[in-house]
């Protein structure tokens, strides 16, 4: 994310996403940035001072047990959505304020 983003991440990440906001430690907190707990794991989200655009392929997946509902609220709060390419498991990427994709799937979502 850019230098001064953290509002915007904590929209999208705890309030559109549902993640849980946790302390960076304290000789990190300089750097900018915020951390959320995503099921156990940390999701790390840094500040980049230059940043060339946005990549098309690297992205980074969250499992969501209630995909459907997942997807209606985020079209609902404006938040860019596409299905991508046809994959054996259900799943839908979306796009941080920064431009970061992000796959969002169901976990054991086999379709039929």
């Amino acid at each position: 994310m850019p230098e001064g983003g953290e509002a915007a991440a904590r929209q999208f990440y705890g309030g559109h996403l549902g993640l849980r906001e946790i302390t960076k430690p304290e000789w990190l907190r300089g750097r900018g940035g915020l951390w959320f707990d995503a099921g156990g794991l940390h999701l790390h989200v840094s500040v980049e001072k230059e940043r060339f655009g946005p990549d098309r392929q690297r992205h980074f997946g969250l499992g969501c047990g209630d995909l459907e509902n997942l997807k209606v609220r985020l079209r609902a709060a404006g938040v860019r959505i596409e299905d991508g390419p046809p994959a054996p498991w259900k799943r839908f990427f979306t796009y941080d304020p920064f431009g970061n994709r992000i796959e969002i799937h169901q976990p054991r979502g086999l379709r039929a």
